[in-house]
């Protein structure tokens, strides 16, 4: 009979923060690699039925309707990225006036420090003149990092459709894999994990769809009712940087101040700005979240926040996004693997009232007769 080998606890524990820190130097090592492909299995997850619909309703062979699937994704993508380009460029049509408001409002910002603080424009001038020639190199630096992330997406733009079709076309040979890699008396298992995932993930990525779509068409008709000119470009930006967890509306809030100062000289319409991205994300949190997106993934805030954080060091703005899916995927794995199951309820939501360490209780010695 086997003797089951068990190790004490600082030897599993001194064993996790090996793995731990290895998949963490792995992701960063290959990020460039590992980041397109996972964000090419979620959307290939998300497509699988559309797939499915062309073999089965429609009689297509298997690359084909991967294919068929593929090219209709891209369209979507490309007609969004078409109709932002046009907003984009009303914009820019505009960019004589918005120097003039920018140069008004540098103008009310100096006579605003020289009131407040006492510094003369001059003063002001100076001191920013030394900024800048302390920030050319810097600048520098910048410029050449935004060129190679720049290339970089670039190269995802091409490569990601190209990994879909290939995870679409081969998916069977990877279940295989996956079968072949694990004992027969565990595909029971395999089976209700892939299956929890599939449907785990294809949730909650059309949640987030719907909640792009929610965002956005309510951040434009705010904007508009306050008199915003871009309305519809901000509220598109807003509702695509919403679907990065807590972080992205702080950055879309930013983005749609300055723009919407570009266009008007009104410091009033910052007011408005802030109040109509305070009403949304009440909305957003409080109906749109719970209802659509957080019931799909069941991860807890604090879990979610430190997600993000570690996937924005690991892999930007990409791992940033990829960051509650893959945590909700570990989750599905860890609450069907008995070891692993603690930590499958460190990741989840559940909120207990209060919680009592039971008292062993001890029997009582029996009084020795004298």
């Amino acid at each position: 009979m086997r003797q089951e080998l068990r190790f004490p606890f600082y030897a599993k524990f001194a064993l996790v923060l090996f793995i731990l820190i290895a998949i963490t130097f792995i992701l960063y090592v290959g990020q460039s690699v590992i980041m397109p492909l996972l964000m090419s299995l979620l959307f290939a997850i998300l497509l699988r039925p559309v797939s499915n619909f062309f073999e089965r309703k429609m009689r297509i062979p298997n690359i084909m309707a991967a294919l068929i699937t593929v090219i209709l994704f891209v369209l979507v993508f490309a007609v969004l990225f078409y109709f932002i380009s046009i907003q984009v460029l009303d914009m820019t049509e505009d960019w004589n006036k918005m120097k003039t408001n920018l140069h008004q409002h540098y103008i009310n910002l100096q006579a605003y420090v020289k009131d407040t603080f006492g510094f003369s424009r001059k003063e002001q001038e100076e001191l920013i003149n030394k900024a800048a020639d302390s920030s050319v190199e810097s600048g520098k630096q910048m410029l050449g990092s935004t060129l190679s992330s720049f290339t970089d997406s670039v190269m995802n733009l091409v490569l990601i459709p190209v990994y879909i079709f290939l995870i679409l076309l081969y998916r069977t040979h990877f279940i295989k894999f996956l079968c072949k890699l694990f004992d027969k008396k565990h595909h029971k298992t395999l089976e209700d994990i892939m299956g929890t995932i599939k449907v785990s993930v294809q949730s909650y990525i059309v949640g987030l769809m719907i909640e792009f779509v929610i965002v956005s068409v309510l951040t434009a008709l705010g904007l508009m009712i306050i008199g915003v000119k871009y309305f519809i470009l901000l509220g598109l930006i807003t509702g695509l940087l919403n679907l990065i967890p807590y972080i992205g509306i702080l950055i879309a809030g930013v983005l749609t101040i300055i723009a919407s100062l570009t266009g008007t000289t009104d410091l009033s319409i910052i007011a408005g700005i802030i109040i109509v991205n305070v009403i949304v994300q009440l909305l957003d949190n409080n109906l749109l979240v719970p209802m659509i997106v957080s019931s799909k993934v069941e991860i807890n805030a604090i879990a979610s926040i430190i997600g993000i954080i570690v996937g924005g060091l690991l892999g930007g703005i990409t791992g940033m996004f990829l960051a509650i899916p893959i945590m909700a995927i570990l989750k599905v794995i860890f609450d069907r693997i008995d070891e692993l199951k603690p930590w499958g309820y460190l990741l989840s939501n559940d909120l207990p009232k209060s919680f009592v360490f039971r008292k062993k209780k001890v029997a009582p010695v029996p009084e020795q007769e004298s």
